[in-house]
């Protein structure tokens, strides 16, 4: 499961990073603006994407930045859109990893027994 999250996170980095120029130049946000907040977002990503070998930290820190890059839209209106696939697949992927290590966890029971 966190080989995914990670997976969406990095991704995550590279459209958050990508979306500043897009700010400044179609969305006319000042180049400063755009700076931190997309920077802060790409930089939250990879911090995240960086300690989710530890659940306890990296889990909050991925939904914190789900949060961040759908709230970059208010910036962009583009980021409520690629902020929410990401919410989505990260939802997803969150749902369907902790199912699956639940079934797997069942089933390495019943073989022991």
């Amino acid at each position: 499961m966190t080989k995914v999250l990670l997976s969406v996170l990095l991704f995550e980095v590279i459209c958050c990073g990508l979306a500043i120029p897009v700010m400044v130049t179609i969305e006319e946000v000042p180049t400063a603006t755009a700076a931190i907040v997309g920077g802060a977002v790409a930089l939250l990503a990879l911090v995240s994407a960086a300690v989710m070998r530890h659940p306890a930290v990296g889990y909050p820190l991925g939904w914190l930045t789900q949060v961040g890059a759908v709230a970059m839209g208010l910036l962009t209106p583009g980021m409520y859109f690629v902020g929410g696939l990401f919410a989505g697949l990260w939802i997803i992927s969150f749902v369907l990893g902790k199912r699956l290590e639940r079934l797997t966890a069942s089933s390495q029971d019943a073989v022991a027994d």
